[in-house]
């Protein structure tokens, strides 16, 4: 046997609302989530061996008191992982790693953002680039629906209907930051952010924090999900260039750290094929446009240009073939970095077990969830399954 596969369990999550949340800090978040996924567990935070906390921003946390500190779990082992949106995803990746090897027998993982004390409009953000200086986030993946509808023939109306199908998903979530439906037409009439990206396309800046408790197979069997814990088939991690406008040969269309990493993943959890075996995922839709470039990244697609197919036909629907975001996605959570790859990983493991908070798809047998950083440069692919 080889990676993690069926070595590491999820026999706990834990969620704070996403949103404008203005009365609570960084810490107030990290302890409502860790304790929820603690309660979910069983457990008690001196039942934890050591903690992977993950934040983007230095002004939400630094090091591993991050997750210390708040918990008052002094002196146990803790890693804070930074490695852009992708961050959450690989603070899990680590943890799995550590359970997996039979270093840790308990480990929490969980991740924090808490951006909007900071005032700014858009996520604080360093320039990368000498002529692009504070390129927004908008204005970089821009870049890339501008170049598929050039290429691919995509139009407004095919971000339009990834915007109203999350709306959708999101309304019926008690945790989701928007909560509201939107029609076809409030999409194509938002003001324009960076074109073809409108205000619907955009997700929003937002605090929250998510957590996990993982174990190994074995101990689950004696833990209070002994019938339903989560087992984690694969995490995959691809890192691109930082740097992509310098690469000649990158043209684009889709991200090249996604596709490594779905390939990586698929092999490591058996997967063939993936639109067929699959039953839903939690991509990264920081934009509409994403979404669509994650479908066909991801292999859901034969041809990555067909992707806007896939959704207006309802295939990426609750009941469609393949669920994408039956959460509602970034688009209604919105994006406090270090949380998002943490709360994906709530949502499929909850979708798994049959008590999603929001939509239920339908007997889920395979979940996977995917964070995608920077302008495309980081992604982590994670499957996870269902108990047989």
């Amino acid at each position: 046997m080889s990676g993690i596969r069926d070595r590491v369990a999820i026999i706990g999550v834990g969620c704070t609302k996403f949103g404008e949340i203005w009365e609570k800090d960084q810490e107030d978040l990290l302890v409502e989530a860790a304790y929820e996924a603690l309660d979910d567990a069983g457990m008690t935070p001196e039942d934890v061996d050591a903690v992977w906390v993950s934040n983007f921003f230095n002004f939400t946390g630094q090091s591993g008191g991050t997750a210390i500190e708040p918990l008052a779990l002094f002196g146990k082992p803790a890693t804070r992982v930074e490695n852009f949106c992708a961050s959450g995803m690989d603070a899990f990746r680590n943890a799995c790693f550590a359970v997996a090897s039979g270093v840790y027998d308990v480990v929490l993982v969980c991740g924090v953002e808490k951006i909007l004390d900071q005032g700014a409009r858009g996520l604080p953000q360093e320039s990368y680039h000498p002529v692009f200086q504070g390129a927004s986030a908008p204005g970089m993946f821009a870049l890339a629906a501008s170049r598929a509808f050039h290429e691919w023939g995509w139009t407004k109306e095919d971000l339009a209907r990834v915007a109203v199908k999350n709306h959708k998903n999101g309304a019926a979530h008690p945790k989701a930051h928007f909560r509201r439906p939107i029609t076809l037409e409030d999409a194509l009439s938002a003001p324009m952010i960076a074109w073809p990206l409108g205000r619907y396309d955009c997700c929003a800046v937002s605090d929250g924090a998510a957590a996990l408790v993982i174990t190994r197979p074995e101990i689950a069997k004696d833990t209070r999900h002994k019938d339903d814990y989560v087992l984690v088939k694969a995490n995959a991690l691809a890192v691109y260039s930082i740097q992509p406008f310098y690469v000649g040969s990158y043209d684009w269309l889709g991200f090249p750290a996604t596709r490594a990493a779905a390939r990586m993943a698929y092999e490591e959890a058996g997967i063939r094929d993936p639109r067929k075996e699959i039953s839903l995922a939690e991509v990264h839709d920081c934009f509409t446009s994403t979404e669509l470039f994650n479908i066909g990244d991801l292999g859901l697609v034969e041809d990555p240009k067909d992707a806007p197919k896939f959704v207006a036909d309802g295939l990426a629907d609750v009941e469609g073939e393949v669920a994408i975001n039956p959460s509602g996605g970034l688009k209604c959570f919105g994006h406090p970095i270090g949380a998002t790859g943490c709360r994906m990983l709530y949502e499929v493991t909850k979708q798994l077990q049959g008590r999603a908070d929001g939509y239920q798809v339908r007997d889920p047998r395979y979940g996977l969830a995917h964070n995608l950083g920077g302008p495309g440069a980081v992604a982590s692919v994670t499957i996870l399954a269902r108990r047989d």
